[in-house]
């Protein structure tokens, strides 16, 4: 079985890793964490897979999606959040 994936030319990896550069030191220093880079980084792949190239909407799709996961997140207690 052939494994299902997209192929990136170098370019577009530059691009990317340029974009996830970024996207990253726009993030409070608190957040500057390998878990947190490796979601914006999912989320720079997985628009860049559909086709985008622009970089100020890979960065700002990739932000905004780590945002609405995260948003409300301090406001719920460490008992909810383990649910």
């Amino acid at each position: 079985m052939k494994p299902i994936g997209a192929v990136f030319q170098p370019e577009l990896i530059e691009l990317m890793k340029s974009v996830l550069d970024d996207a990253t030191a726009m993030l409070p220093e608190a957040k500057h964490t390998s878990a947190m880079k490796a979601e914006i980084a999912s989320h720079i792949l997985a628009c860049a897979a559909k086709g985008e190239r622009d970089p100020i909407v890979l960065k700002m799709a990739a932000l905004l999606a780590v945002v609405e996961c995260t948003y409300y997140s301090h406001d719920i207690s460490p008992e909810r959040r383990a649910v």
